[in-house]
């Protein structure tokens, strides 16, 4: 079964971070990838863009785009992981693996009712 591990985090104090801290960071969570790559258990992972560049698409027919996400939440989604495991408890497991390299973090399971892989991404800004 695939589950989504959302990752939120308070975005001020992501960005908050030197070029080292944020590095140091993301060294860890790519043991965490690296591993889950290897046991064949991780699908697409990414780290969105801020949420200052983000709209939003809601309404009837075409709907409406308003500017960025409104959360009412101190967190927001800054980041997900596409997981396989056979039980949501072992997608517990990897995210809690997860939170110990990132302990500010929060992450939220979630399971996947279809996943449909598409073409690869473009790598650099596209922004």
């Amino acid at each position: 079964m695939y589950y989504a591990i959302l990752a939120y985090h308070a975005e001020g104090v992501v960005e908050s971070w030197s070029k080292e801290e944020d590095a140091a960071l993301m060294a860890e969570l790519l043991q965490v990838n690296d591993r889950l790559v290897e046991q064949k258990h991780l699908g697409p992972a990414a780290r969105l863009g801020p949420t200052e560049r983000a709209v939003t698409l809601r309404g009837k027919g075409d709907g409406i785009v308003t500017d960025g996400p409104f959360a009412e939440t101190k967190e927001q989604l800054l980041g997900f992981y596409v997981v396989d495991f056979p039980t949501l408890d072992d997608a517990v497991a990897a995210a809690r693996e997860l939170r110990r390299a990132n302990p500010t973090a929060v992450y939220e399971i979630r399971p996947i009712l279809l996943y449909l892989p598409g073409a690869p991404l473009a790598s650099g800004d596209e922004g």
